[in-house]
């Protein structure tokens, strides 16, 4: 286990996925982080690479040759390399190994940046094409975040507050595939209050979301989260059946679509990186 600590946070993160595992404040001692009980979903953030969401009939195409991948990727299952900087900062690295090129033939290098800023974390994604080839990939974020109950608060005191969108539309799951049909929430003054029927049919998920910054509240206190992430394309929502969590998930990428022909270079959100480039984004969480 790898440990960060500043003024105001301490965090832990584990190098099998390059795991974020709790986030915790000094001040109340407080975990914004999702426990991992496994009674729910044993997963606290995990990396979604080199796909997100589930492939139709779980393979891909490429250059003429079938592959099986499961849904998200491998990331999270794989152990990193941890570079432990300072008492603020930490990276872990991936890259292609005899078993990733069995199911994804493209040469690769994945880093996970974490930073401690006050009282906030970001988790930068760097990916770097080492190859001659063109590197194809999807990458995204699912970190769960608690949803504090005791005799004060219940999950219905939650809600989410979004910077921009003053309504929402959503695409509904097929059999973990994203469907053709759309849902409209109508939400009072950017609020979209949280109950646990609210994800009984899967995941919310979003391909036309304005806002940049959501942020987790409650009616009873004046504590919680600001989650930032830009030039993420697509969103995802999401909580297991009853859990008091929400996960939040800024998402380069996204499941494939019902009527997708499989071919990973037409994968709805693929992105196409040229040999010995990078590439990059940041999402962050402010805690209060």
């Amino acid at each position: 286990m790898i440990f960060l600590e500043n003024e105001h946070l301490k965090a832990s993160f584990t190098s099998k996925g390059a795991e974020l595992q709790s986030l915790v404040s000094k001040a109340t001692g407080a975990n914004y982080l999702w426990n991992g009980n496994p009674e729910y979903w044993g997963k606290f953030s995990p990396v979604l690479f080199p796909v997100v969401g589930a492939l139709k009939n779980g393979t891909y195409l490429f250059e003429g040759k079938e592959y099986k991948l499961p849904r998200h990727g491998f990331a999270r299952d794989n152990e990193f390399k941890a570079e432990k900087i300072s008492n603020t900062e930490a990276v872990f690295t991936l890259n292609q190994n005899e078993e990733t090129l069995k199911v994804y033939p493209f040469d690769f290098t994945l880093k996970l940046q974490y930073k401690l800023i006050g009282t906030s974390l970001s988790c930068t994604y760097a990916v770097l094409n080492p190859g001659t080839n063109e590197l194809l990939f999807s990458i995204g974020g699912h970190p769960a975040f608690a949803v504090a109950t005791n005799n004060k608060l219940s999950y219905n005191n939650y809600f989410l507050e979004f910077n921009k969108d003053e309504n929402l539309t959503y695409y509904k799951i097929n059999g973990d595939l994203i469907g053709n049909e759309t849902d409209v929430i109508y939400m009072d003054n950017h609020s979209l209050p949280l109950t646990h029927q609210l994800f009984y049919k899967d995941a919310l998920v979003f391909k036309t979301l304005k806002s940049d910054i959501i942020s987790l509240k409650n009616t009873n206190n004046a504590h919680g989260l600001s989650f930032s992430f830009k030039d993420f394309p697509f969103f995802g929502i999401w909580a297991a059946k009853d859990a008091d969590f929400v996960c939040l998930e800024p998402w380069c990428g996204i499941a494939d679509g019902i009527n997708h022909n499989q071919e990973l270079k037409d994968k709805e959100g693929i992105i196409a990186l040229p040999a010995k480039n990078n590439w990059e984004r940041t999402w962050s969480v402010t805690c209060f």
